[in-house]
This record gives structure tokens, sequence and C-alpha cells, in this order.
């Protein structure tokens, strides 16, 4: 295990005040790019392709492969996020729009299962799931379930897709955090929260393991540095429920470093807030971003309930990980979740 002693410097560390506007950070495809992915579309739903049993090489695009090849690099190589927009998602069936969503990610990356249904693209909307505890794992409840808020944390892939087919009635808002300035800034102010941070903890899987109940096999660290690069692994409740199941609960230092980290990713410097309106698709850096959800007010009426679909994806060129950092879910480096619901 080596603790980085150094601030890193890479596209990818940034504040909120190093945005003067959402443009920056936002792709908006034009008439005739919307007809590309349309013209795509149709040729894979004539084939009988359905959405996640195709591939890159049978979306086929034009002058758009060039711009998702930007897109691809912003995300590997630059600030870690993307937003795309544009698409008219009411303009589509079910059908349609999921194809072009699904034909857009595999630019991005390789679908991998995102739960134990071994899904490779599943519905974020609430699903009536009860919170009834302090720690809504401890009862195996996944928050993207809930119209609850989620705090800033990291999905275990290399990079997460989420289009918004419906908003809520308020609430929903999304933010990002830079992995990365959070540990500029521990360094900087609490140095001696490095070693237990980088050691990691054992993580509770909440469900996503090989079995229902299980822990993962190794400490994960929160920052790993390896091969030149920082990656970073965050979610306060699985740590605590983790190192509840594993040994009791954490240490005093473990505690302090794990709340500085959350208190670090609510300050606003830290915190970009966007609102993902109907036809956006955010596409994060799970390796050096983090990611919230403010609380959900949604309609009453079924029809109208918000409504996304994520997607988790391993990127053509993954940041370097240290083997106990990428097995990150019992299922061997970058694997995906245990498929055990048939």
């Amino acid at each position: 295990m080596e603790i980085l002693k150094n601030p890193i410097l890479e596209p990818c560390v940034w504040k909120v005040s190093d945005f003067k506007s959402e443009n920056e950070w936002t792709y908006t495809f034009s008439e005739n790019q919307i007809f590309e992915l349309e013209e795509a579309a149709k040729k894979v739903i004539n084939k009988k392709l359905a959405p996640t049993f195709f591939s890159k090489c049978d979306f086929i695009l034009d002058s758009l492969t060039k711009v998702l090849n930007e897109q691809l690099d912003i995300l590997q190589k630059g600030r870690g996020f993307i937003r795309l927009r544009g698409l008219d998602v009411k303009k589509y069936d079910s059908l349609t729009i999921q194809t072009i969503y699904w034909g857009i990610c595999s630019y991005l990356g390789v679908g991998i299962p995102q739960n134990s249904k071994g899904e490779l693209m599943s519905g974020v909307k609430d699903y009536g799931d009860k919170i009834i505890s302090d720690n809504p794992y401890r009862d195996g409840i996944r928050l993207h379930r809930t119209t609850a808020k989620i705090d800033a944390h990291t999905d275990s892939c290399d990079h997460v897709a989420l289009l918004c087919l419906q908003r809520a009635k308020q609430g929903g808002e999304s933010g990002v955090i830079s992995a990365l300035s959070i540990y500029n800034e521990i360094l900087k102010n609490k140095p001696e929260y490095l070693d237990t941070l980088c050691k990691g903890f054992y993580i509770d899987l909440i469900g996503k393991g090989k079995s229902e109940k299980e822990l993962s096999s190794h400490p994960i660290p929160v920052f790993s540095y390896y091969g030149g690069k920082m990656c970073s692994r965050f979610n306060k409740s699985q740590i605590e429920l983790g190192a509840e199941k594993k040994s009791g609960g954490l240490d005093s230092l473990s505690k302090e470093a794990v709340e500085y980290v959350q208190f670090l990713t609510v300050q606003e410097d830290f915190h970009l807030k966007m609102m993902l309106e109907e036809g956006d698709i955010q596409v994060l850096n799970n390796r050096v971003i983090y990611h919230t959800r403010t609380k959900v007010l949604d309609h009453e009426d079924p029809s109208k309930k918000r409504l996304l679909y994520r997607v988790w994806l391993n990127a053509p060129q993954p940041r370097p990980m240290a083997p106990e950092f990428a097995n990150q879910l019992n299922t061997g480096e970058r694997g995906g979740v245990t498929k055990r619901i048939y």
C-alpha cells in the first residue's frame, strides 16, 4: 500500500468554482446528430437486436463517432463526468429510446451486471421499498429504489450512466464531486486520516455478493494509489455496516476519517449540483467522481413517477487499479454483480 504524499494534479481534480457555466460540462446533440442516432437505432431494431444484446459494432454512427470518442476522453482523462442533452424521449417508444441509449453507452464502455438479476440496464425509480432503520442497507434496501436522499458514493464499475425519462414532481437533483479533490483536501488538512483510508474497510455488499448477506472478501481502500494514478471507492453506510458485521464497528480514528470524507462531500465548493431534465444522459467515471441525489417528492400517478435508466460500464481504457481495489464485488477485477435471481 503506497500513500501518495503530494497533491494530485489532473483534470479530474476540480472544484465547483472551476466551472463558470453548465455549458462547460454539457454536450447538446444537433438535429442531424439526433437523426443519426435514430437511423442507427432503426437498423439495430430491424435486425431484431434487443437493447443490451448488441455492441458498438452494431450501432453504426458517422459524425457522432468522433463526438462520443471525445466524450469518452473526458471521462477517462478529463474532468470525469459528462452530460449529453438533446433527446426528446417523449418522441420514442420504449424499445427505440432504450436502443438509442444502449447504443450511446456502447461507445463509452462495455455493460456489466448491476444487480442480482443480472440486469445490464435497470430502472431507477421508487419501487415502494420502505426504510425502517438508520442504515437502510441493514434491511437490504438499495436507496436508488426509494425516494430517499442519497449521500456521496461510488458504484462498483468504471463508468455509470443515467438517462432521465421522467423528472420527479420535486427533488431528485443530482450532484457530483471530485474524489481526488477530496483527497487533496485530506492531505492538506488531515493527513493522519490517510493511513486508515488507504488501508480500507470490509464493506457490506448489500445483496450484490454471491450470497444475499455478504461482505467484501478483503478490505477495499477508500483511496488507492497504483500505477501512478489514484482511484477512490466510497460509501459511508456500506463501510459502517461492513465494520459493524466484521468487527463490531469502526475504531475511533477510522470513524473520524470516514466522517471527514463525508463532511467534505457536502461542502459547496466540492459539490457540483445539476438537475437531469428529461432526455439528459449523465455519465460519470466512478473511479474519480462521487455522486449524490436529493430527496425525491414524486407524483401520485404511477405513470408520472420519476424514472431513469441506469447502465454500468467497464471502460475501454480503465485507470490502473490495484487488484484489491479492482475486486469490489467478490467477482474478480472489475467484475459485475453475481446473478442469483432467475
